[in-house]
């Protein structure tokens, strides 16, 4: 089984060209690997969300290597590199970013649209697919506001999974639920994970779900600690 997620002593710097400049990322070296499920571990402040946003493309590394499906990222121009990011990888952030004034089913078909830049069947028919597989198949028509926030996830991690992405990442997931819609919503990642083989990298402060994971990454003054 291969590596979905290469990271060679990738670094990252705040400031660059100004007399201040702070480097929050210390030469990570890390691999995440097909079908994985990982957490991603530390204390606030310790440099999770910025490796998170690197590994997803939503930032560039200041120096290192970053591979995604193999592909070096270093080497590829923005056209490309949101491409990527798009098909390759699902998002799920502790606060869900729905679109208040979509229903559910409008959310999850969203990733589809974007990338053929028209609603097509299939965009309908895989969304509720999607919503039916996360439990919410006679929420389909309701907005968010009409949704508790367990459901409104639920949603979230559907729309993450609409493009069918080899990689999900997931920044404090359940940071913003109450324990039994954190539990369910971990579950659910853990089955899609077994079901889908999608590499999953959780970054979570619960100890108890980070304990349930195949694998926890720690991450301390942005270094991950030996083992990872």
């Amino acid at each position: 089984m291969g590596n979905i997620v290469e990271l060679r002593q990738v670094r990252k710097s705040y400031g660059e060209g100004t007399p201040v400049v702070t480097e929050v990322l210390h030469g990570i070296d890390l691999a995440i690997a097909e079908g994985e499920f990982a957490a991603l571990t530390g204390p606030s402040g310790s440099g999770k969300s910025t490796l998170l946003n690197i590994i997803g493309l939503l930032e560039h590394a200041s120096s290192g290597q970053l591979r995604i499906n193999g592909q070096d990222t270093a080497q590829l121009n923005d056209a490309a590199i949101t491409a990527l990011r798009g098909r390759s990888i699902g998002f799920i952030f502790q606060f869900h970013h729905l679109l208040p004034g979509f229903s559910a089913l409008e959310n999850v078909m969203m990733p589809a649209i974007i990338d053929s830049g028209w609603p097509s069947t299939q965009a309908h028919d895989t969304a509720m697919q999607l919503l039916t597989q996360v439990g919410l198949k006679d929420a389909a028509h309701k907005r968010p506001a009409q949704l508790s926030g367990g459901m409104q996830q639920r949603v979230a991690i559907a729309r993450a999974l609409s493009l069918s992405p080899r990689l999900i990442l997931a920044d404090e997931p359940t940071g913003n639920l109450d324990t039994h819609s954190a539990d369910e919503v971990f579950e659910l990642l853990q089955s899609i994970n077994r079901e889908r083989q999608s590499a999953c990298l959780i970054v979570t402060h619960d100890a108890g779900l980070a304990a349930r994971c195949q694998r926890q990454v720690r991450m301390v003054d942005g270094q991950l600690l030996p083992g990872a």
